[in-house]
């Protein structure tokens, strides 16, 4: 892995730069924050993180190892390729893309260009706990309850094609009388638990439908 570049910037543009290493061009892709603060000609030090395909090697650079890390564990949500983790670091600073995935807030993503609310949903769903907001510690870390995991099964409903409204109607009637699931505020068993309750509600509404008609058929 190419850890980082350091040489005279020979090329700039909108989205890459080049950095002459020992007489190599080496081609980098990056936000345009972080090519506002190479100068053609001038030497400069671009942390980088290569991305290896089937048919292309490509380096990605970051102005630091914070953006870097941001931008590598982003790849882990499913459906999130470089160029769209990039572009999340293009609008968002790395602690606001921390504080939005830790708390919920799927509507910060959106303001991404390509992130509409399915893929919000996904990322808060599948990176509450992988990024932290930094100076959070285990011990100063709010305790596990509606505040920390509420919001991340709504936008991850919202996502599955629900309102917002029935989602939140939804969560509290499937966990309604489980005060042990709600201690644990994990959000991937609650989830499961209010599509599982969703499923039964369905089910029951189906078993009750013909009855209903046959009611008013004996009235007609």
């Amino acid at each position: 892995m190419i850890s980082f570049l350091r040489g005279p910037v020979a090329q700039l543009g909108l989205s890459s730069a080049v950095i002459d290493v020992g007489g190599m061009g080496m081609l980098v892709q990056a936000t345009p924050k972080t090519l506002g603060t190479l100068r053609l000609g001038q030497e400069a030090t671009v942390t980088t993180s290569m991305i290896v395909r089937e048919d292309s090697m490509t380096l990605y650079g970051f102005a630091n190892l914070d953006e870097r890390e941001v931008f590598e564990i982003l790849l882990t949500v499913s459906g999130i390729g470089p160029r769209l983790a990039l572009a999340v670091l293009a609008v968002l600073e790395p602690e606001a893309i921390r504080v939005a995935a830790s708390s919920g807030d799927g509507k910060t993503f959106t303001k991404v260009p390509g992130v509409g609310p399915k893929v919000a949903g996904r990322i808060v769903l599948e990176l509450a706990n992988k990024l932290i907001p930094r100076g959070t510690s285990g011990d100063s870390a709010p305790a596990a309850g509606e505040q920390g995991w509420k919001p991340q099964v709504v936008a991850a409903m919202i996502s599955l094609g629900w309102s917002e409204k029935d989602a939140l109607s939804s969560i509290d009637k499937a966990t309604e009388g489980e005060p042990e699931l709600l201690a644990e505020g994990n959000v991937a068993a609650i989830l499961r638990s209010t599509l599982r309750w969703l499923g039964q509600d369905g089910a029951r509404r189906a078993a009750g439908a013909p009855a209903s008609r046959s009611k008013l058929s004996a009235n007609v």
